[in-house]
């Protein structure tokens, strides 16, 4: 691709800016069921800040427990050595002095003060006047301002206040506006607005009070969010809120991927936020949160850069004819071909191509009428199966260069399993035992052990899946599925948990194996048909 020109560039510069908050530590959460211990933030803080490049974080509540204290006080000393101590951020309550301390304590500067952004909130929970209520605020950032703390001030249920007491918020902001403090945060907190309302409350927030710096606070109630979030941009907003994965309360908040995109792609604005990195940082929230990402979650979903009819692969094939804007290598990712009884052969030699197998066209047709048999039982295919499918229905035994020949897993009450393992790798065998916090893990950490001999690396298993079919049989078949960090996902199925992740990890390992294997590994077999193309 040729560099921009002049023109371009300029053209990209022209292109409105909008400010990224990150609230995942902080509003994600409040998702029910989550707890990030303080390392954990502190990792996710600095990958937000160093390799995502969103320009804020919001980490915290204030005042909360002795966990989020610690936490806080770990991103703040962190971000101090960088000179990034301004860009993280804690919410506070207007509570005279308590929440400025608190902040102050733990290292912070910033703080996103909650107020009441209507007329109901306002006099219902807090059961104070609007005057009251400014006076409080006002008390609080002045002490807080005289402690060299810097104000931003949530508007909480500024959507309900725009329908219902339009007025309350008029004279609101009107009294914010006189006070030190940066920026005035629209809150949708309930998510009930409609991209339409979103926009025009927010341009007449921006007509009414052209001064003011105003960001949008949204949640996804309705699964409106990110198309609100882009409103809120397109009608003045400057200043945006999501959180990873749209991690948060009930429904969740605005997702950070489809945001970026879709300001770039659909508004024509500019983030300073590093696209390719926003898939990493998904795993790494799903991992700390424990909350799944859904396999069709746009940008970052497991399948959403999967084709699975055939008559996609084919048009991709000939001319890359089923890609958009939203193209995986965007986002440092790769496009990938499903198999399964609505495959065609372009989605077989796709797959086969990544292992580099080379088949004739009559073995392909063998096999690709296998795998859709497969498809219609239901039975899970992944490009890590092929090898063995092709052994089974080619009687093509090179193909399957590593096996586990026998193992044995020892558990005992009190006592940490043992594993022994015999496995074959072309023609060596290799015996090790080990111990390890599980069965399965006893089994890797044997694995391990003979990996300089094998001369194959083993694999970081990123995530790992058990599926047993309803009806509480205890001798069920379990599918295990195991996704790898070498972009692999290998499934086992057997009646036994441990044996059906062994099976998995065969499978990935054959994968590894064939991927490196080149043409040395043909020139094993140069009788066969099937034989194994040279790595791209």
């Amino acid at each position: 691709m040729p560099p921009p020109s002049p023109t371009t560039r300029r053209a990209s510069r022209a292109r409105p800016l909008v400010e990224i908050l990150d609230t995942t530590l902080r509003d994600g959460e409040q998702a029910e069921g989550v707890s990030m211990a303080p390392a954990e933030k502190l990792t996710i803080a600095r990958r937000l800040l160093e390799k995502v490049k969103v320009d804020r974080i919001e980490v915290a509540s204030g005042r909360t427990s002795d966990g989020e204290r610690s936490a806080v006080a770990r991103i703040t000393d962190w971000a101090d050595t960088l000179g990034l101590a301004d860009r993280v951020e804690v919410l506070g309550f207007v509570d005279g002095q308590a929440s400025v301390d608190w902040t102050r304590s733990v290292g912070g500067r910033v703080i996103n003060l909650l107020t009441k952004g209507s007329l109901k909130h306002c006099r219902e929970q807090l059961r104070r006047t609007p005057r009251e209520h400014a006076d409080d605020i006002r008390r609080t950032v002045d002490y807080g301002v005289r402690h060299g703390i810097v104000f931003n001030v949530y508007l909480e249920d500024w959507s309900s206040g725009m329908r219902d007491s339009p007025d309350y918020v008029r004279s609101h902001v009107a009294a914010l506006a006189g006070m030190p403090v940066q920026r005035l945060m629209l809150c949708d907190t309930l998510g009930i607005l409609s991209p339409a309302e979103v926009r025009a409350f927010v341009e007449r927030m921006t007509q009414e009070f052209p001064s003011c710096r105003f960001d949008f606070h949204g949640h996804n109630d309705y699964g409106l969010a990110t198309a609100n979030t882009l409103e809120a941009a397109l009608g003045g907003a400057r200043g945006l809120h999501c959180t990873v994965n749209g991690m948060g309360e009930r429904a969740g908040n605005t997702p950070l991927d489809e945001v970026v995109v879709s300001l770039r792609d659909h508004g024509g604005l500019r983030t300073n936020v590093n696209e390719r990195a926003l898939a990493g940082v998904s795993q790494l929230v799903e991992n700390f949160s424990g909350r799944r990402v859904a396999p069709n979650k746009p940008i970052v979903g497991e399948n959403v850069f999967t084709q699975a009819a055939g008559v996609h692969a084919d048009g991709d094939r000939k001319g890359r004819l089923y890609e958009s804007r939203l193209r995986p290598s965007r986002f440092g990712l790769r496009r990938s071909y499903a198999m399964g009884k609505l495959m065609g052969k372009a989605s077989l030699e796709f797959n086969l191509e990544r292992l580099n197998v080379t088949l004739t066209d009559a073995e392909k047709r063998q096999l690709l009428a296998r795998i859709v048999e497969l498809g219609d039982q239901k039975r899970h295919v992944t490009t890590a199966d092929l090898p063995f499918l092709i052994t089974e229905l080619l009687q093509t035994p090179e193909l399957r260069v590593f096996e586990v020949k026998d193992f044995s897993i020892v558990s005992n009450l009190g006592l940490r399993p043992v594993a022994t393992i015999l496995v074959r790798y072309r023609d060596a065998e290799l015996q090790a035992t080990a111990s390890g916090d599980g069965g399965y893990d006893a089994f890797m950490q044997a694995l391990r052990s003979v990996e300089g001999q094998l001369g194959i690396k083993v694999p970081r298993l990123l995530d790992y899946q058990v599926r047993i079919p309803p009806g509480g049989k205890t001798d069920a078949l379990v599918e295990t599925t195991i996704k790898w960090d070498n972009g692999l996902k290998t499934v086992g199925v057997d009646t036994d948990q441990v044996t059906a992740a062994i099976q998995a990890t065969e499978h990935v390992l054959n994968a590894i194996a064939l991927r490196s294997a080149g043409a040395g590994a043909a020139a094993a077999a140069p009788q066969r048909s099937t034989s194994l193309a040279s790595a791209d």
